[in-house]
Protein backbone atom coordinates (compact mmCIF):
# COMPACT_ATOMS: atom_id res chain seq x y z
CA UNK A 1 0.00 0.00 0.00
CA UNK A 2 1.31 3.43 -0.97
CA UNK A 3 0.46 5.78 1.89
CA UNK A 4 0.72 9.55 1.23
CA UNK A 5 1.99 11.61 4.15
CA UNK A 6 3.18 15.07 5.15
CA UNK A 7 5.89 15.94 7.65
CA UNK A 8 5.25 18.95 9.91
CA UNK A 9 7.14 20.43 12.82
CA UNK A 10 6.25 22.96 15.50
CA UNK A 11 9.32 24.31 17.36
CA UNK A 12 11.10 21.03 16.63
CA UNK A 13 8.27 18.74 17.76
CA UNK A 14 7.84 16.75 14.53
CA UNK A 15 4.91 14.75 13.21
CA UNK A 16 3.85 12.54 10.35
CA UNK A 17 0.50 13.97 9.23
CA UNK A 18 -2.03 12.03 7.14
CA UNK A 19 -5.39 12.99 5.68
CA UNK A 20 -7.46 10.08 6.98
CA UNK A 21 -10.92 11.31 6.03
CA UNK A 22 -11.21 8.26 3.75
CA UNK A 23 -10.06 6.02 6.65
CA UNK A 24 -7.06 4.67 4.77
CA UNK A 25 -4.88 4.15 7.87
CA UNK A 26 -5.32 0.91 9.85
CA UNK A 27 -5.39 2.64 13.24
CA UNK A 28 -5.29 -0.63 15.19
CA UNK A 29 -1.93 -1.56 13.66
CA UNK A 30 0.46 -0.43 16.38
CA UNK A 31 3.46 -1.93 14.58
CA UNK A 32 2.72 0.10 11.45
CA UNK A 33 2.48 3.34 13.41
CA UNK A 34 5.71 2.71 15.31
CA UNK A 35 7.40 1.80 12.00
CA UNK A 36 6.30 5.07 10.41
CA UNK A 37 7.68 7.04 13.36
CA UNK A 38 10.96 5.10 13.54
CA UNK A 39 13.85 7.47 12.77
CA UNK A 40 16.06 4.75 11.30
CA UNK A 41 13.66 2.36 9.57
CA UNK A 42 10.69 4.60 8.81
CA UNK A 43 9.94 8.27 8.14
CA UNK A 44 10.83 9.40 11.65
CA UNK A 45 8.74 11.56 13.98
CA UNK A 46 7.69 12.16 17.58
CA UNK A 47 4.21 10.98 16.62
CA UNK A 48 1.54 10.39 13.98
CA UNK A 49 -1.35 12.81 13.42
CA UNK A 50 -4.51 11.83 11.56
CA UNK A 51 -7.03 14.35 10.27
CA UNK A 52 -10.47 12.75 10.19
CA UNK A 53 -14.11 13.72 9.71
CA UNK A 54 -16.33 14.46 12.69
CA UNK A 55 -19.86 15.91 12.89
CA UNK A 56 -20.31 19.51 13.99
CA UNK A 57 -16.64 20.52 13.68
CA UNK A 58 -14.14 21.16 10.89
CA UNK A 59 -12.18 17.98 11.62
CA UNK A 60 -11.12 15.44 14.23
CA UNK A 61 -7.56 15.11 15.51
CA UNK A 62 -6.27 11.61 16.30
CA UNK A 63 -2.77 11.38 17.74
CA UNK A 64 -0.42 8.43 18.28
CA UNK A 65 2.90 8.52 20.09
CA UNK A 66 5.94 7.09 18.34
CA UNK A 67 5.51 3.84 20.30
CA UNK A 68 2.29 3.19 18.34
CA UNK A 69 -0.15 3.90 21.17
CA UNK A 70 -2.91 6.48 20.93
CA UNK A 71 -1.98 9.39 23.15
CA UNK A 72 -3.54 12.13 25.19
CA UNK A 73 -3.68 15.70 23.81
CA UNK A 74 -0.65 17.08 21.97
CA UNK A 75 -0.50 20.87 21.81
CA UNK A 76 2.13 21.21 19.10
CA UNK A 77 0.42 18.42 17.17
CA UNK A 78 -2.85 20.32 17.35
CA UNK A 79 -1.16 23.44 16.02
CA UNK A 80 0.41 21.48 13.14
CA UNK A 81 -2.89 19.84 12.26
CA UNK A 82 -4.53 23.26 12.05
CA UNK A 83 -1.85 24.28 9.52
CA UNK A 84 -2.46 21.04 7.62
CA UNK A 85 -6.22 21.68 7.54
CA UNK A 86 -5.54 25.12 6.08
CA UNK A 87 -3.25 23.60 3.46
CA UNK A 88 -6.01 21.16 2.48
CA UNK A 89 -8.50 24.04 2.16
CA UNK A 90 -10.71 22.72 4.96
CA UNK A 91 -10.34 25.94 6.96
CA UNK A 92 -9.27 29.54 6.41
CA UNK A 93 -8.29 31.62 9.45
CA UNK A 94 -10.46 30.20 12.23
CA UNK A 95 -11.32 26.61 13.09
CA UNK A 96 -13.05 24.37 15.58
CA UNK A 97 -11.96 20.76 15.91
CA UNK A 98 -12.26 17.86 18.33
CA UNK A 99 -9.40 15.95 19.95
CA UNK A 100 -9.24 13.25 22.60
CA UNK A 101 -9.71 15.83 25.39
CA UNK A 102 -12.64 17.65 23.76
CA UNK A 103 -13.34 20.68 21.57
CA UNK A 104 -10.61 23.16 20.62
CA UNK A 105 -10.69 26.41 18.70
CA UNK A 106 -7.72 27.93 16.89
CA UNK A 107 -6.63 30.64 14.49
CA UNK A 108 -3.79 30.72 11.96
CA UNK A 109 -2.19 33.69 10.23
CA UNK A 110 -0.37 34.04 6.91
CA UNK A 111 2.95 33.16 8.56
CA UNK A 112 1.52 29.86 9.86
CA UNK A 113 1.56 31.05 13.46
CA UNK A 114 -1.17 29.08 15.20
CA UNK A 115 -2.98 30.23 18.35
CA UNK A 116 -4.61 27.14 19.86
CA UNK A 117 -7.10 27.23 22.72
CA UNK A 118 -6.28 24.59 25.29
CA UNK A 119 -8.61 23.16 27.94
CA UNK A 120 -9.26 24.97 31.21
CA UNK A 121 -7.08 23.82 34.11
CA UNK A 122 -9.09 23.89 37.34
CA UNK A 123 -6.50 22.26 39.60
CA UNK A 124 -2.76 22.27 40.18
CA UNK A 125 -1.23 19.98 42.80
CA UNK A 126 1.70 21.48 44.68
CA UNK A 127 4.11 18.83 45.94
CA UNK A 128 7.50 19.16 47.67
CA UNK A 129 9.86 20.20 44.88
CA UNK A 130 7.42 20.03 41.96
CA UNK A 131 3.92 20.76 40.63
CA UNK A 132 1.59 18.30 38.90
CA UNK A 133 -1.24 19.33 36.55
CA UNK A 134 -3.15 18.12 33.50
CA UNK A 135 -3.21 20.36 30.41
CA UNK A 136 -4.77 17.71 28.19
CA UNK A 137 -1.84 15.45 29.11
CA UNK A 138 -0.37 14.88 32.59
CA UNK A 139 2.68 16.98 33.44
CA UNK A 140 5.27 17.12 36.20
CA UNK A 141 6.92 20.57 36.45
CA UNK A 142 10.18 20.93 38.36
CA UNK A 143 12.59 23.84 38.73
CA UNK A 144 16.27 22.94 38.33
CA UNK A 145 19.63 24.69 38.28
CA UNK A 146 21.91 24.53 35.24
CA UNK A 147 19.27 23.08 32.92
CA UNK A 148 21.68 22.99 30.00
CA UNK A 149 23.82 20.30 31.63
CA UNK A 150 20.92 18.16 32.87
CA UNK A 151 20.62 14.63 31.45
CA UNK A 152 16.93 14.95 30.63
CA UNK A 153 16.54 11.44 29.27
CA UNK A 154 18.04 9.83 32.38
CA UNK A 155 16.43 12.05 35.01
CA UNK A 156 13.11 12.22 33.16
CA UNK A 157 12.86 8.45 32.91
CA UNK A 158 13.55 8.11 36.66
CA UNK A 159 10.58 10.32 37.48
CA UNK A 160 8.33 9.09 34.67
CA UNK A 161 8.54 5.49 35.93
CA UNK A 162 9.70 5.86 39.53
CA UNK A 163 7.19 8.46 40.65
CA UNK A 164 4.26 7.81 38.29
CA UNK A 165 4.50 4.09 37.52
CA UNK A 166 3.48 2.35 34.31
CA UNK A 167 0.90 4.97 33.33
CA UNK A 168 3.53 7.65 33.70
CA UNK A 169 3.63 11.39 33.24
CA UNK A 170 5.49 13.83 31.04
CA UNK A 171 8.38 15.44 32.92
CA UNK A 172 9.30 19.11 32.48
CA UNK A 173 12.50 20.62 33.85
CA UNK A 174 12.45 24.42 34.10
CA UNK A 175 14.91 27.25 34.63
CA UNK A 176 13.97 30.97 34.86
CA UNK A 177 15.62 33.10 32.16
CA UNK A 178 14.13 36.52 32.83
CA UNK A 179 10.88 38.27 33.76
CA UNK A 180 8.06 35.91 32.71
CA UNK A 181 10.49 33.89 30.58
CA UNK A 182 11.45 30.28 31.24
CA UNK A 183 13.69 27.70 29.61
CA UNK A 184 12.04 24.26 29.36
CA UNK A 185 13.27 20.77 28.52
CA UNK A 186 10.77 17.92 28.43
CA UNK A 187 10.88 14.14 28.69
CA UNK A 188 7.80 12.79 26.90
CA UNK A 189 6.15 9.52 27.79
CA UNK A 190 5.32 7.47 24.69
CA UNK A 191 8.38 8.89 22.99
CA UNK A 192 10.44 7.86 26.06
CA UNK A 193 13.05 10.49 25.38
CA UNK A 194 13.58 14.23 25.37
CA UNK A 195 11.75 16.05 22.59
CA UNK A 196 12.71 19.44 21.18
CA UNK A 197 9.37 20.88 22.29
CA UNK A 198 6.14 19.87 24.03
CA UNK A 199 3.05 22.08 23.68
CA UNK A 200 1.05 20.72 26.63
CA UNK A 201 4.33 20.76 28.56
CA UNK A 202 5.09 24.46 28.11
CA UNK A 203 1.43 25.19 28.86
CA UNK A 204 1.83 23.30 32.14
CA UNK A 205 5.06 25.14 32.92
CA UNK A 206 3.52 28.58 32.31
CA UNK A 207 0.56 27.86 34.59
CA UNK A 208 2.71 26.22 37.27
CA UNK A 209 5.14 29.15 37.34
CA UNK A 210 2.29 31.65 37.57
CA UNK A 211 0.60 29.58 40.29
CA UNK A 212 3.86 29.50 42.26
CA UNK A 213 4.24 33.28 41.82
CA UNK A 214 7.42 32.83 39.81
CA UNK A 215 5.72 34.76 36.98
CA UNK A 216 3.54 37.86 37.17
CA UNK A 217 2.21 38.20 33.61
CA UNK A 218 -0.70 36.42 31.93
CA UNK A 219 1.50 36.02 28.85
CA UNK A 220 4.61 33.90 29.35
CA UNK A 221 7.47 33.13 26.96
CA UNK A 222 8.83 29.58 26.93
CA UNK A 223 12.21 28.83 25.38
CA UNK A 224 12.47 25.21 24.21
CA UNK A 225 15.16 23.30 22.34
CA UNK A 226 13.37 23.90 19.02
CA UNK A 227 12.44 27.59 19.38
CA UNK A 228 10.04 29.77 21.36
CA UNK A 229 6.39 29.41 22.33
CA UNK A 230 4.01 31.71 24.16
CA UNK A 231 1.26 30.76 26.59
CA UNK A 232 -1.56 33.21 27.32
CA UNK A 233 -4.23 32.69 29.97
CA UNK A 234 -6.72 34.18 32.42
CA UNK A 235 -7.37 33.24 36.02
CA UNK A 236 -10.70 32.59 37.73
CA UNK A 237 -11.91 31.40 41.13
CA UNK A 238 -10.93 27.79 40.51
CA UNK A 239 -7.87 27.94 38.29
CA UNK A 240 -6.99 28.90 34.72
CA UNK A 241 -9.23 29.58 31.74
CA UNK A 242 -8.91 30.93 28.19
CA UNK A 243 -5.54 29.22 27.91
CA UNK A 244 -3.84 29.63 24.52
CA UNK A 245 -0.70 28.06 23.10
CA UNK A 246 0.89 30.24 20.41
CA UNK A 247 3.74 29.42 18.06
CA UNK A 248 5.02 28.63 14.56
CA UNK A 249 4.34 25.60 12.38
CA UNK A 250 6.15 24.41 9.28
CA UNK A 251 5.54 21.92 6.49
CA UNK A 252 8.90 20.17 6.13
CA UNK A 253 8.23 17.76 3.24
CA UNK A 254 5.66 15.40 1.80
CA UNK A 255 5.86 12.00 0.13
CA UNK A 256 4.58 8.45 0.05
CA UNK A 257 5.70 5.45 2.04
CA UNK A 258 5.32 1.76 1.20
CA UNK A 259 3.33 -0.06 3.87
CA UNK A 260 2.19 -3.65 4.17
CA UNK A 261 -1.53 -3.71 3.31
Amino acid sequence: MQLPFYKYQGTGNDFIVIDNRAEIVPVDDRDLISFLCDRKLGIGADGLLLLENAPGVDFKMVYFNSDGNESSMCGNGGRCLVAFAKQLGIIDVMTTFIAIDGIHTASINDDNIVRLKMQDVPELKEKPGYTFLDTGSPHHVQLVDDLEKLNVRKEGAKLRYGLYGAKGSNINFVEPKGPNTFRVRTYERGVEDETLSCGTGVTAVALAMHHAQKATSNSILLEVEGGNLEVQFETNETGYTNVFLVGPTQLVFKGTVECKS
